[in-house]
């Protein structure tokens, strides 16, 4: 049996691979830090033009059909770029959980808005995910009162935001609906998040439940594992040019045996990671009994994978590893961002063990 990706998931990857080289530079990236938003549109407008963010939306709704393991190597081309735009939040999480039940009047009124790029869709769970103490939500009758933190492509200002509340996922329209979003600074500058805060807004339940919300974390953990493995590999694959480029002692450094064993033990980490997220991808569509342990799987160990390589990486580099000179530190700040979203390691395999029937 050949377990590989299909000659049309090959040539998806590699046209999008090829549409980020051709608009991506670090400059751009350093630049975006900086607050120049142009990279931001320009992605944007480019990403609407490929199609993509109606890649997992029924073609009934203007979208591409495709499933989670198409989306998952969108996710990896982004984290191999640090792409600053929307992805696992408005094109995975937002149409699993508008779809989870078939033919209800909220994809007829949303889906086809995001197929075109009209509207952004924001993601936040932190009332099922890492929930502060000191922050929450509260609802009455039909409006809901609070803060959100850590939503998921709010930076463009989202027409929708689904949350979660009293086991099930509900939609609030932002606008002139007592809405409020904020930027949260984090470590990260490519992949921002906010805090939203409800005054009596008005909401919809999104049917489904409590599976819904599950469906809708474990697809956008596959989301996240495939950014941290895009970012790993370039972290990997920068480190490994720089060690055949940089010289000391009258050889490249790439010689010695102390950088090959560490180059190598990073390549050895992280290529069994890749069959791991196709095929916790592929579960999430055709193979339910284990789709909710393999997410688990796949962003725990990514998790670990990603940040040690991104430390080993950084240490080929030597003193240069951490300078914005050669700007590793913008993957090597996505990927400690990105292993905490939707739960930390530690958190995800608790659930991982749960799931299995250990007793924790």
């Amino acid at each position: 049996m050949e377990f590989a990706l299909s000659e049309e998931q090959g040539i998806l990857s590699e046209n999008i691979k090829k549409m980020f080289d051709d608009n991506i530079s670090i400059d751009n990236i350093r630049d975006h830090s900086k607050g120049d938003k142009s990279l931001r549109k320009n992605i944007r407008e480019s990403i609407i033009d490929m199609g993509l963010p109606g890649l997992m939306i029924p073609e009934e709704y203007g979208g591409s059909g495709l499933g989670v393991l198409e989306a998952s190597l969108v996710a990896e081309q982004i984290g191999s770029h640090a792409v600053p735009s929307p992805w696992i939040g408005n094109s995975i999480m937002a149409p699993t959980a508008i779809l989870f039940e078939k033919d209800n009047h909220l994809a007829e009124k949303w889906l086809p808005l995001i197929v075109s790029g009209e509207i952004t869709v924001c993601i936040s769970l932190s009332e099922v995910i890492g929930k502060r103490a000191d922050l929450g939500l509260i609802v009455s009758e039909d409006k809901v009162s609070g803060i959100n933190i850590f939503g998921i492509d709010g930076e463009l200002n989202p027409a929708i935001i689904i949350t979660a509340v009293k086991n099930n996922l509900i939609l609030i329209e932002t606008d002139n609906n007592g809405v409020e979003i904020n930027e949260i600074p984090t470590i990260d500058s490519t992949r921002p998040v906010v805090e939203i805060i409800f005054d009596s807004s008005n909401y919809t339940i999104i049917p489904g439940g409590k599976e819904a919300i599950q469906k809708t974390i474990d697809v956008g953990r596959i989301g996240f594992a495939g950014d941290l493995l895009g970012a790993s590999q370039n972290m990997l694959d920068k480190a490994v040019e720089y060690s055949l480029e940089r010289k000391q002692f009258e050889r490249v450094i790439g010689s010695f045996q102390a950088v090959k064993h560490m180059c190598a033990e990073m390549a050895a980490a992280l290529e069994p990671c890749r069959s791991l997220m196709w095929y916790a991808a592929y579960s999430q569509d055709f193979i339910s009994d284990e789709a909710n342990l393999l997410a688990c799987h796949a962003k725990a160990h990514l998790s670990e994978v990603a940040q040690d390589i991104a430390r080993t990486s950084t240490q080929v580099f030597g003193g240069m590893g951490f300078t914005d000179l050669l700007g590793m530190h913008y993957w090597f700040k996505r990927i400690g961002l990105s292993r905490q979203i939707l739960g930390g390691p530690e958190r995800v395999r608790k659930e991982a063990a749960l799931i299995q029937g250990f007793e924790i």
